[in-house]
């Protein structure tokens, strides 16, 4: 039986092409934490959207806990990755880093047997929907319109998303300008990231009705349980929430108070706890939108029954493109992992990632 024998990592840091902000963030780079792991000839691909500081958990503790282990046994290896850092705290960095590695074996299992991980997880779909999703609250109008123009009219996706948060009265001015720009054929989400109080987030789920707006994701922090439960009403927006879910217990807390659970496979935990993740949220009768590094999601939303869409996030979009041979395309407002490919079907460039190393 072919046996785990090393697993690496290495991070980068990508800047923007310029400034970006949300609701309640800012930033000018995106740091890419990137995770191989050999056995027997084969070398499996992962990777996070996280801090540097996943480098030497992964490289440490996590490497230590599935050396040596047969490479198809991914979901004991991650029960002994989670068993190995019990006194590390699960959420946050440690998620992240644990996420990396099992997408990495799960890579790995897959190539080693011709596969794509896709099939090897139970594909059921043989494509998944995507959305454009950007929209930064630092964008003038002129450059808000662009990017929704290029996704609409150039890559026909038929959903986008927008970033508000700031004040009411911007926000609605955009998600206004947005309308105007896509037409009334194209469906309009936005994304507050947690920036709203309950009753203010309240007051603009009402008036984003006006503009045929169908997905409100964090009005206010996924921390505020009875804050997401109150934004909720009949025929208004889907409320969603999920991203910063790296754990099942934090799921299984969300789902009675959202219409659609985001998971991000980066950060969750992998594919391993992508599968129980979503398998919860269908015993709760909900559906399933991935959040970002779209090239992984499409694998897992491949494989999973309660699926809706793909965040097709800009900043993600652009670094796998740079970063990575095979990536898919979203034109069309769809994408199909391909069959012929084993595991992922991704390989680092490295000479291209190169520059960007820390």
């Amino acid at each position: 039986m072919t046996t785990i024998e090393r697993v690496g990592a290495r991070a980068y840091r990508v800047p923007t092409p310029a400034p970006e902000a949300d609701g309640t963030l800012a930033w000018d780079a995106t740091t890419i934490v990137v995770v191989h792991a050999e056995a027997g000839g084969i070398r499996g691909l992962g990777w996070t959207y996280a801090d540097a500081a996943c480098v030497p958990l992964v490289e440490g503790v996590l490497a230590d806990a599935v050396r040596g282990r047969p490479v198809l046994d991914v979901p004991a290896c991650w029960a002994a990755m989670q068993h190995a850092i019990r006194n590390l705290g699960r959420p946050g960095l440690v998620s992240c880093a644990m996420s990396a590695v099992d997408i990495a074996l799960w890579d790995a299992a897959a190539r080693s047997l011709g596969l794509p991980v896709s099939r090897l997880l139970g594909r059921v779909h043989d494509e998944v929907a995507v959305y454009g999703s950007g929209g930064f609250t630092t964008l003038s109008d002129d450059e808000l319109a662009a990017q929704l123009d290029h996704w609409v009219r150039q890559q026909r996706i038929p959903r986008v998303k927008i970033k508000i948060g700031e004040s009411p009265d911007r926000d609605l001015a955009r998600v206004a300008l947005a309308r105007n720009a896509i037409g009334d054929d194209t469906a309009l989400y936005v994304d507050a990231n947690g920036a709203y109080s309950p009753g203010r987030a309240r007051r603009v789920a009402e008036r984003l009705t006006e503009y045929g707006v169908t997905w409100f994701e964090e009005p206010v922090s996924s921390d505020d349980l009875p804050g997401l439960a109150a934004t909720r009403f009949p025929g208004g927006p889907d409320i969603a929430a999920g991203e910063y879910g790296y754990d099942l217990p934090c799921f299984a807390r969300l789902l009675p108070v959202v219409d659609c659970l985001q998971v991000d496979v980066t950060r969750c935990g992998g594919f391993t706890e992508w599968r129980r993740a979503t398998a919860l949220a269908a015993a709760a009768g909900r559906d399933v939108s991935a959040h970002c590094a779209p090239n992984l999601s499409a694998h897992a939303a491949a494989a999973t029954q309660n699926f809706r869409h793909i965040e097709w996030f800009a900043d993600h979009d652009r670094i796998e493109r740079l970063f990575f041979a095979g990536c898919l395309d979203p034109d069309g407002g769809t994408v199909a992992p391909a069959m012929a490919a084993p595991g992922h079907g991704l390989t680092l460039r490295p000479e291209a990632a190169a520059e960007y190393a820390l």
